[in-house]
């Protein structure tokens, strides 16, 4: 499982100073976390000081990304009322988390969460479902640690000209993908984007929801996929009163 609750995306630096990267590079490595906790412009330290420097502020700024998206999440995307999802079922609570992800703060802690996931599951691209997916991927592409990363999206139906792709963007057969969902209920969305990504040739190695309703859902993606699943939150922690809650 990815675990991005606290755990951290490290930069390993090399023991060997001739060959450690230089303090411009570092700092790059820490863009946008809190110079309170680690300026390496401002320390005398050795190659692996620096690494373990690297890695808390990694971990720092993917703890403050969770908080805001949770933050956001809880202010922006949560409707109390009764609703009937796209599953069918009928719940007395929604959550549009587009309605947080497109917003600033939402797209950047959203943005880093995914990236990081990105890069640990060893993928070079990022996307779903459309539309719910894109967000998310944009989102990920966004912020530094995505700068390597491209999207795709896969389409509900296949495109009657051109290229007639069910996949959208700059992705070629063996590529090793990041799923994203938005919000996963029944997860019946997710699971047939799945399967069009496998048709197109590629590898899914993660897949990653911004809210989990924990309905089953995960579980279903999971083997769907035959690769880890994770949500950035889960309802339990978007709406612990919530009036279904086991």
């Amino acid at each position: 499982m990815i675990d991005l609750s606290g755990s951290a995306v490290p930069y390993k630096c090399d023991e060997h100073p001739e060959r450690s990267p230089d303090r411009k590079e570092l700092n790059r490595k820490i863009e946008g976390v809190d110079r309170g906790h680690a300026d390496l412009r401002d320390w005398e330290v050795s190659p692996g000081r620096r690494s373990a420097v690297i890695e808390f502020a990694a971990m720092s700024d993917l703890d403050a990304a969770k908080r805001t998206l949770l933050a956001e999440l809880r202010e922006h995307s949560l409707v109390i009322g009764e609703v009937t999802l796209s599953s069918g079922a009928t719940a007395q609570y929604y959550v549009d988390a587009r309605r947080a992800l497109l917003r600033p703060a939402g797209f950047r802690a959203a943005g880093k969460l995914i990236a990081a996931a990105a890069v640990e599951a060893g993928a070079s691209a990022v996307g779903g479902a459309a539309t719910a997916a894109i967000p998310p991927a944009c989102a990920a592409l966004a912020v530094p640690a995505g700068q390597d990363l491209v999207g795709f999206f896969v389409r509900g139906e296949r495109k009657a000209h051109g290229l007639q792709r069910w996949v959208e963007g700059p992705v070629e057969e063996g590529d090793k993908v990041l799923v994203v969902e938005d919000t996963v209920t029944s997860g019946g969305s997710t699971m047939r984007a799945i399967e069009r990504i496998k048709e197109q040739g590629l590898e899914p190695v993660a897949v990653v929801a911004v809210v989990d309703r924990l309905a089953g859902g995960g579980e279903a993606i999971e083997a769907a996929a035959a690769a880890p699943y994770r949500a950035l939150v889960t309802i339990d922690e978007l709406y612990p009163d919530r009036p279904d809650r086991g």
